[in-house]
């Protein structure tokens, strides 16, 4: 049996979520094109974009967020549940992020360059919170 190798994984889950969210800046800048000032010309590009940018902020937060039950898979409820005990401020950056990047960018397209980067600071604030709340990676 052939084992996949993946590129660029450091095994850190909050560097892989920083990876996220330079690749979903990447994506906006090079590819999602300028419409009308203040605004992307491709709704292809910022779905990818936003995608991979919620992507991260979920890569993160599986870092600290304990799985619920074996073989189950996590839901948006259970991110808000386990930082509705942990930190209201967080939750509600968790909530605004998905609001954003999922639902805005991810499946409408907006093609708000405002909303794609409100959704991006969001996501980086969940990941700083993530760093200074997660176990250190053991290698």
């Amino acid at each position: 049996m052939k084992t996949i190798k993946t590129t660029g994984y450091s095994g850190d889950p909050l560097a892989e979520a920083q990876r996220y969210f330079d690749n979903a800046r990447e994506i906006l800048k090079t590819k999602a094109g300028n419409g009308t000032p203040g605004f992307y010309s491709d709704a292809k590009y910022v779905k990818m974009a936003c995608n991979t940018a919620w992507s991260g902020v979920l890569v993160a937060l599986d870092a600290i967020v304990p799985t619920p039950v074996k073989n189950s898979r996590k839901s948006v409820d259970t991110y808000k549940q386990y930082l509705s005990t942990k930190n209201r401020k967080v939750l509600h950056e968790f909530i605004s992020a998905y609001n954003y990047l999922h639902l805005l960018g991810g499946y409408d397209g907006d093609l708000s360059k405002k909303t794609a980067q409100t959704g991006l600071e969001y996501a980086e604030s969940i990941l700083k919170w993530c760093g200074r709340h997660s176990a250190p990676v053991k290698k």
